[in-house]
């Protein structure tokens, strides 16, 4: 009851591993969980085989599934779109290829992700899965080429870093270093022997020291069934490398200076390799009892060559593959550089336009200080307020007293049709 993605002829099973270390691994194993909740799609997976997952025939059955199972497909498709959608945000955002304004076509940026069908972005179809187990399938084809790969650039990028270290020494403190730095080297290849993971001497190990048996009473049937750790009737991927834990340690110590993890998981890796390519003889990246009790019988399982660790092998990169890297480094460097520069230019004008603002607006404010001043000591004089432009404004009482008096002034200027100037030559 689990659902396998087929390389070639080859399976993996998704429903009990870790981490497939694919950008969409979320994506997938939640379609998955959700398929295997389906009692018909479980059945016809039972019944499947390898033909039927990499011709895309399994991928019709999805018609054929609950409705409610469909929904859960939709909402999880829904949500990884979106998910890209901000993905592809971020990335355009950070290399400024975005103009202002410019509407994104997501519908053309998603054909890029070719894990899901980008012209329906609602809904689960068929062809959602098809998609999902070929893309699946190529991309952990090639997942542990990609992991060597990338242990590779650490390496050189650890050898860029030691040289230029000691170039920034004077003489005598490089030697002194140099020294220092050969005897931990030294120190981490005096380690006990590392048995050939797969051979008889580094199984009857496990049997004694990890499950605590009698090692005179080895036996792979039963060995191989204590460490079915699921019960499946094989050892996948996760389950083998749990197997070489004991030989890792003999090596790597994560307390000591002299021991790299790194190293060691690309140590771990070369491990299980090694025993897939030997044990594994359908290459369905599982080991089944039948193969793990063929390949007891095979000369290498009794008498091994005995395992020669990346102390004891080439270098992983080349002299030239070196220098390669450096310049690599060099221009990305000067590209952070230039955008570390225009960042600079662009916090320095921000800081610019900061300080304008602030000076306006303390002018803002003293001006309103000292408005509210004056109104304040003009209340304190009894001065009637003035106006926007300092002139005075008076109530309506002074205005009605104002013109109280003119009317008085003329009624007195107009009484029994004698003026004041008239009155007053009378009297002379």
């Amino acid at each position: 009851e689990k659902l396998y993605i087929v390389t070639r002829n080859q399976s993996v099973d998704l429903s009990f591993s870790e981490d497939t270390g694919l950008y969409y691994d979320r994506y997938l194993r939640e379609v998955i969980e959700v398929l295997e909740t389906d009692p018909h799609f479980r059945e016809k997976l039972q019944t499947a085989n390898t033909e039927d997952i990499k011709n895309g025939r399994l991928s019709k059955e999805l018609d054929l599934v609950g409705h409610h199972v469909r929904t859960r497909l939709d909402e999880l498709k829904r949500q990884e779109v979106s998910r890209l959608r901000m993905l592809l945000k971020a990335k355009l955002d950070s290399t400024n290829t975005q103009s202002e304004g410019l509407q994104m076509d997501h519908a053309s940026l998603l054909k890029q992700f070719e894990h899901l069908d980008p012209h329906n972005q609602n809904t689960f179809e068929a062809k959602d899965l098809e998609l999902l187990i070929s893309t699946a399938t190529k991309d952990l084809e090639n997942y542990d080429a990609e992991r060597h790969d990338e242990f590779k650039r650490y390496e050189m990028l650890k050898e860029h870093e030691r040289r230029e270290y000691l170039k920034g020494l004077d003489q005598e403190k490089r030697e002194k270093e140099e020294k220092r730095m050969e005897e931990l080297k030294d120190k981490h290849r005096k380690h006990p022997k590392v048995n050939a993971p797969g051979s008889v001497a580094q199984l009857r190990e496990v049997w004694e020291e990890t499950d605590g048996l009698d090692p005179t009473e080895f036996n792979p049937k039963t060995f191989f069934k204590l460490h079915d750790a699921n019960g499946d009737g094989v050892l996948d991927e996760q389950e083998l490398e749990a197997l070489f834990a004991k030989e890792l340690e003999k090596v790597y110590d994560p307390k000591n200076e002299e021991d790299d993890m790194m190293e060691m998981e690309e140590e771990r890796l070369r491990m299980r390799e090694h025993v897939m390519k030997n044990v594994d003889i359908n290459q369905d990246r599982l080991v089944s009892l039948e193969e793990f009790l063929k390949s007891t019988d095979k000369k290498e399982f009794n008498n091994p060559k005995e395992w020669d660790t990346l102390d004891d092998t080439k270098p992983v990169f080349t002299e030239a593959e070196l220098q390669r890297f450096e310049a690599e480094l060099q221009t990305k460097e000067e590209e952070l550089g230039k955008r570390a520069e225009s960042l600079r230019q662009e916090q320095d004008l921000l800081k610019e336009r900061g300080k304008a603002l602030e000076a306006q607006r303390r002018e803002y404010q003293q001006a309103v200080l000292e408005m509210s001043q004056r109104k304040e000591k003009q209340a304190v004089e009894g001065q009637p307020p003035t106006g926007p432009n300092g002139e005075l404004q008076f109530h309506q009482e002074m205005q009605k007293l104002e013109d109280q008096g003119k009317r008085d002034r003329q009624d007195k200027k107009g009484g029994d049709g004698v003026s004041w100037g008239h009155f007053c030559f009378c009297l002379l």
